[in-house]
């Protein structure tokens, strides 16, 4: 059974909304889960639930209205929050201009990914005593550790100082848990990642049924990434090294730069060769606006929030036809400076200023428009779902965690942006859209990664990881000391030892 067509389970929600999560919202909830819980993982299938739910929570990149794309984009010097107005969405517009505090901060960027830790915690107690085949239990082990670690890494590059849980806890616990030193969480992170990888298959062949679970390939090039954020950059660029294989050429794991580049977003380009981690999403979950959010839906909502909105074609014109949307994530100038004359231009941007000045079509400017939008998300009309539901809210292209390019560049960095290797990387990914090489350096490599992942949702992390952010951000109000991470949600300090984090 494809993990892109299973709904979360009803054991997954029930175990961490009353039993597992920080969030308060839960803790007061009536224990109705224990039953459920301790009844529960009696077999093969009900373990396989288990770990479906844990991977449910990987949809953060792109599910809900509060997603990690269009969020990290927003805070950017590529994106403006956009939207509607200054207030839609507080959340994401206060962290595009730096306003945010403990009281803006969306409170599922903290529970979204603990709910992952707890599912993986669940699992991994419950997993020795399930009577299953042996070499399954082996697998589905190493995939919740692995699961563990990922989201772990997603909390500790988020908030700095986070609570370390590697068993569940009960509720009644929950108020006397301390923040882990993060070293001591990256510790687990690695521990996690290096014990999986020998127990996962190299690649996945049977992508009918196994698409979108965690390889030898994905989680090496997860634990490169997490060592490149630690600045062990030898050990980094060995991870990545077995990953990329030759630079241009077919990895060991199959890996492999996909040809044109435009084709990395088609949404019937799934799972190709440059994939190392990806979301699946479906239009077939019949979501409204009922069960938005919450981790139910099972949509790609980044398609909806970077539509334009009002947007409508002329008479006879043979401008793209694009479904229109709520207008978040609007190009800044910088980008569009950046990318003019790129040849990735015409597959990252929608000038929707051109096609109205050639009266191909009219739009509604929304918040900060510049009248440039994200096309790598791009609704188009052809795509809507035919399904129940709110169409807007059920959209099927998957995203990217990790793909290959985005390796290529990483090990570029953590080989110094020096040497032979270095530059036949970056040489790569320039090669692949017709463009000359150009000397290695850290400056090139982070302008490559600037132009090659727009829009992406990694260009926030890689100016805080290279300590670039307080000089590029500064008109947005970016502080240094305070703004490399995010603030604690207000609920995660009621009544329990959490601090929130420095100068907020």
């Amino acid at each position: 059974m494809k993990l892109k067509t299973i709904l979360y389970p009803a054991v997954g929600f029930l175990m961490t909304a009353s039993l597992l999560s920080c969030s308060k919202e839960y803790i007061e909830l009536d224990p109705l889960g224990q039953p459920l819980v301790d009844n529960y993982y009696s077999n093969e299938s009900e373990a396989y639930s288990g770990l479906v739910a844990a991977y449910d929570i990987m949809g953060k990149q792109s599910k809900s209205f509060e997603n990690m794309i269009t969020m990290m984009n927003a805070g950017s010097d590529d994106f403006f929050a956009g939207g509607g107005g200054p207030s839609d969405g507080i959340g994401i517009q206060s962290f595009s201009n730096y306003s945010i505090d403990a009281s803006t901060i969306p409170g599922s960027f903290w529970n979204d990914y603990f709910q992952g830790v707890f599912r993986t915690n669940i699992l991994l107690q419950k997993l020795p005593d399930v009577p299953m085949d042996e070499a399954l239990r082996t697998r589905f082990t190493a995939e919740a550790k692995a699961l563990r670690a990922y989201y772990y890494f997603e909390l500790v590059r988020l908030f700095r100082n986070v609570p370390l849980f590697t068993e569940p806890i009960l509720t009644s616990e929950i108020y006397n848990i301390e923040q882990a030193d993060p070293e001591a969480v990256y510790a687990q992170i690695e521990t996690d990642l290096t014990e999986a990888l020998p127990d996962l298959p190299s690649r996945i062949t049977d992508l009918e049924n196994e698409a979108g679970r965690l390889t030898q390939g994905s989680v090496q090039a997860l634990l490169g990434k997490v060592y490149l954020y630690e600045d062990k950059n030898q050990m980094a660029a060995q991870q990545f090294a077995e990953v990329n294989g030759t630079p241009g050429g077919t990895s060991k794991y199959g890996y492999k730069l996909v040809d044109n580049f435009a084709d990395l977003f088609s949404l019937d380009n799934e799972f190709n060769s440059e994939s190392i981690l990806e979301v699946a999403a479906t239009s077939l979950a019949n979501v409204n606006y009922d069960i938005w959010g919450g981790g139910q839906n099972e949509g790609n909502t980044v398609n909806q929030m970077v539509g334009p909105r009002g947007y409508s074609r002329t008479a006879g014109s043979s401008a793209p036809d694009y479904a229109g949307g709520w207008s978040f994530n609007t190009v800044t100038q910088g980008l569009y400076d950046v990318l003019n004359g790129d040849p990735r231009f015409d597959a990252t941007i929608a000038d929707l200023k051109a096609l109205e000045a050639a009266g191909e079509a009219t739009y509604t400017p929304g918040n900060k428009d510049t009248g440039y939008f994200l096309k790598k998300f791009m609704p188009l009309n052809s795509e809507k779902s035919t399904g129940g539901g709110n169409v807007e809210l059920n959209y099927r292209q998957n995203v990217y965690i990790i793909r290959l390019a985005d390796t290529y560049l990483m090990e570029a960095e953590a080989l110094g942006a020096s040497g032979a290797r270095a530059q036949a990387l970056l040489d790569a990914v320039r090669a692949r859209v017709g463009l000359a090489p150009v000397p290695v350096s850290m400056d090139n490599i982070m302008l490559e990664r600037r132009r090659e992942l727009a829009g992406e949702g990694h260009r926030w992390f890689d100016l805080v990881r290279t300590d670039r952010a307080a000089s590029v951000l500064a008109d947005r109000g970016f502080t240094a000391g305070k703004n490399e991470i995010l603030p604690i949600p207000l609920n995660e300090l009621e009544n329990t030892l959490i601090v929130q984090n420095p100068n907020y």
